[in-house]
């Protein structure tokens, strides 16, 4: 990969690469630092990445560093256990995109950064597999998972409107 062809994936890609991080992480300075993270490790490896996977590369390596991040953010707060109450919303709303939000935060990692990628940035199935190592059976697996706990969570909509 020569510098122009770097500089064009800087230009192509950080705008989806940081929306993919940021819709995990939630917090925009962090998402900034994963992001240049994963640019630095391209550019490290640039010359045994060609052109036709940098994308794919760039995800890879987003997605391994947003994990690492969460996972040294893990260490020093104390997570609470998901218990199966907090699948049911018992409360009238009115703002959908919080229901969203809420919904979507209660899931685990693997599902949020699937779905994503499939629903947001319309990766297929065989891409995000590659992206987060998992192969095509198993992407269909965490995608049918994360949108059930959603849809569980969310209950019906007359608890929404």
């Amino acid at each position: 990969m020569t510098t122009s062809e770097y500089n064009r994936c800087v230009d192509e890609y950080s705008d989806s690469v940081f929306r993919f991080v940021l819709k995990n992480l939630r917090d925009e300075e962090q998402a900034r630092d994963v992001v240049q993270d994963a640019f630095m490790k391209m550019w490290e490896k640039a010359a045994t990445i060609t052109n036709s996977k940098a994308k794919s590369y760039l995800f890879t390596a987003a997605y391994h560093t947003m994990i690492d991040s969460i996972r040294r953010e893990k260490k020093y707060t104390s997570s609470e256990e998901i218990s199966k109450e907090t699948f049911v919303t018992n409360s009238h709303y009115s703002d959908l995109k919080e229901i969203l939000d809420e919904a979507f935060s209660i899931l685990p990692e693997v599902q949020k950064s699937v779905l994503l990628l499939r629903d947001y940035e319309g990766y297929s199935y065989a891409d995000i597999g590659e992206v987060i190592n998992l192969n095509e059976s198993q992407v269909k697996v965490y995608i049918y998972r994360a949108r059930l706990a959603m849809k569980k969570y969310i209950g019906s909509m007359e608890m929404v409107i």
